[in-house]
């Protein structure tokens, strides 16, 4: 058997641990001298009235792991095996962690996304769909799709990408001053500015437009974004070809742990591409 789990940057939520078949390494989000364990005592209500009313500024760290040692032991010792999917590695140390912590268990499979939320959730309904085939073709066909996932997004602000440090001061000033609305994406891993427009209609245009460029998969869902406001994600979907509407899935108000460091305000899609 192949036993599946994930962190909470997948922002797939305790209520869908059953349906997905996963087990969830929740983040430890740190909000003024108090520790939260993210989907567990921090709800998504709770944490923006932190954000935005009390102004407070999360930290992100490790899940603890301890409950996850036993549970894998027992799973490994019983001949399962447990695949283990991180957020990036290139926002997050849980993967060099994670990997390190498990590496002597050959019966352990720690993977790096290079990507986070929908990008998660795309990759555990890859190995849902080849859960029956073993754990050689899972990790092959997983190994295969990541590449292929693409984010793209629009934060309200700048300002919290930069103070968790994944958008340099430059590119925060700068873009401010130009009032620049950039299409932020991972590459390698990596929080990086895909395009800069000047002004949120021309933004939206750019987000829009990705689906075309990266010759989005329409055999895989397409999955709509967003931080504690679905205005501007609504007129993105409003305005999607019909060939992508059709494999939308659910709207993913992205969990405290991701929200945190893109702030209120934005709103994205994640899909498959068809070329690297």
């Amino acid at each position: 058997m192949i036993r599946l789990f994930v962190d909470s940057g997948s922002s797939i939520e305790q209520s869908e641990k059953e349906k997905l078949g996963v087990e969830i390494l929740p983040l430890r989000i740190l909000l003024g001298d108090k520790e939260y364990l993210d989907g567990i005592d921090l709800d998504i209500d709770t944490f923006y009235d932190l954000l935005i009313n009390k102004k407070l500024f999360p930290k992100t760290s490790l899940p603890p792991l301890d409950e996850a040692d036993e549970k894998i032991e027992a799973y490994t010792t019983n001949g399962d095996d447990v695949i283990i999917i991180t957020i990036s590695s290139g926002i997050s140390g849980t993967y060099d962690t994670i990997n390190a912590r498990y590496s002597k268990n050959p019966r352990v499979h720690v993977i790096d996304s290079k990507s986070a939320v929908g990008g998660i959730r795309i990759l555990v309904n890859e190995v849902n769909k080849w859960r029956d085939e073993g754990i050689e073709v899972v990790l092959q066909k997983v190994y295969d799709l990541i590449p292929r996932i693409k984010i793209f997004a629009i934060p309200e602000t700048l300002t919290y990408l930069h103070r968790g440090g994944r958008l340099s001061r430059t590119e925060c000033i700068v873009g401010s001053i130009l009032q620049l609305k950039p299409v932020i994406t991972f590459r390698d891993g990596k929080v990086h500015v895909a395009e800069k427009s000047i002004g949120l209609p021309k933004s939206k245009i750019t987000l829009l437009r990705m689906l075309e460029k990266f010759d989005c998969d329409t055999s895989y869902p397409i999955v709509p974004s967003y931080t504690y406001d679905t205005k501007n994600l609504d007129d993105i979907v409003r305005r999607l070809d019909e060939k992508y509407k059709g494999v939308l899935s659910e709207y993913d108000n992205l969990d405290p742990a991701i929200a945190c460091h893109w702030g209120p305000g934005a709103f994205g899609l994640i899909f498959v591409s068809r070329k690297i």
